[in-house]
């Protein structure tokens, strides 16, 4: 690992293999295990970096295909790079792309080389392989940035996604050999679907290239929780211990809870900002549509034990109003507390690990089961 990143483990839990970390770099610290909010095109959809900066953010995520296709990586890096240019001075991560890429599955051709598929914007065809997603990733400037990888759907064959596994290694390396800043932190993906055995050849290959960091990718394409939680068992603590480990897609209170106890350490989603555009809140892990009727003469905050701003000065009443009537603030509202209430509970996770209290406080949400 570069010496502008480190990671160190505090503490570990005494039944399971969660663990306390501090994952340090060039913009600052991430105090893991922790939650970290995705800001696709350069913001998190909404609020302003103060306002995130509020929720208990500490790191944030943005996409390399979304800029690339809009402004361009050259304005970004033109507007002082990715930091800079959002406002934001924490911590920041870029994925590869490769995702959004394979879910476009309409439009795009996979080959050894890469992936060419047609823009959205403008219809331009586009070849974006190992080297050009690093390339891309390298002027936006974030720093941790994602291996580009193949990710494959589910359902797929055995034999797909072993040719994908396997291709998705022969990319890593060209990934490495084309990653030219020293002040970012370049991340291998395991791939590898719902066997287990490929899941696991995967990990152990991508250990002994000793990058700064491992990620396990491609388990929030449809698979059913049990299945979720079974590759994260297997495949987490096969990753080095003195590196983070972060599970991609991932951010509801049970499957971030099940990796945590795996040993997982950091985790994105969408979904706290995407239930804030469609009026719906995360409360204690419980999904609420403020559109329903019981919620108009409800006068109490979302959640009363919750210190965000959005709980400590306006009504589940109010909310339901704003949702009501399509008021843009709903959303930022709304957001803020998913947000905070996603990272909090990540928070409570770390203290409890710390005193090494776990499993008794977290109990309910460490076996497989429907979302919360």
């Amino acid at each position: 690992m570069s010496s502008t990143f480190s990671f160190q483990c505090l503490a570990c839990c005494s039944q399971t293999k969660a663990r306390v970390g501090v994952f340090s770099t060039p913009h600052g610290i991430v105090e893991t295990p922790r939650f970290m909010p995705v800001g696709t095109l350069a913001n998190v959809k909404t609020l302003t970096p103060a306002q995130l900066k509020e929720t208990g953010a500490q790191m944030v995520l943005s996409n390399t295909y979304h800029l690339h296709l809009q402004p361009g990586e050259k304005i970004v890096a033109g507007g002082g790079g990715l930091h800079k240019f959002m406002g934001w001075n924490g911590p920041m991560l870029t994925d590869s792309g490769g995702f959004q890429v394979f879910s476009l599955s309409e439009m795009r051709k996979i080959t050894e080389d890469g992936v060419i598929f047609r823009s959205p914007h403008d219809g331009q065809i586009i070849n974006l392989t190992p080297e050009r997603s690093i390339e891309i990733q390298n002027t936006l400037g974030a720093d941790v940035i994602m291996a580009f990888d193949e990710c494959p759907p589910y359902p797929a064959t055995r034999q797909e996604v072993q040719a994908a596994t396997a291709r998705t290694y022969r990319w890593l390396q060209r990934c490495i050999a084309a990653h030219q800043r020293s002040d970012q932190a370049l991340f291998g993906i395991v791939q590898g679907g719902v066997y287990l055995d490929l899941r696991s050849q995967a990990a152990v290959a991508l250990a002994e290239l000793d990058l700064p960091g491992y990620a396990i990718g491609g388990v929030s394409v449809g698979e059913p929780p049990e299945l979720i939680a079974s590759i994260v068992q297997a495949t987490a603590p096969l990753l080095p211990p003195d590196k983070p480990r972060y599970l991609m897609g991932v951010g509801t209170y049970r499957e971030m809870a099940i990796a945590i106890a795996s040993g997982v350490d950091l985790f994105d989603c969408v979904i706290p900002t995407r239930w804030a555009r469609h009026g719906t809140a995360m409360v204690k892990g419980d999904r609420w549509n403020l559109k329903n009727a019981k919620f108009r003469e409800d006068f109490t905050p979302l959640d009363e034990t919750c210190a965000c701003y959005t709980c400590q000065n306006f009504t589940r009443a109010y909310i339901s109003h704003l949702v009501r009537s399509q008021e843009i603030l709903a959303y930022t509202l709304l957001s803020i507390h998913n947000i905070s209430e996603l990272i909090r509970f990540t928070q409570k996770i770390r203290e409890a690990i710390l005193g090494d209290r776990f499993t008794k406080e977290f109990a309910h949400w460490l076996t497989p089961g429907e979302m919360g």
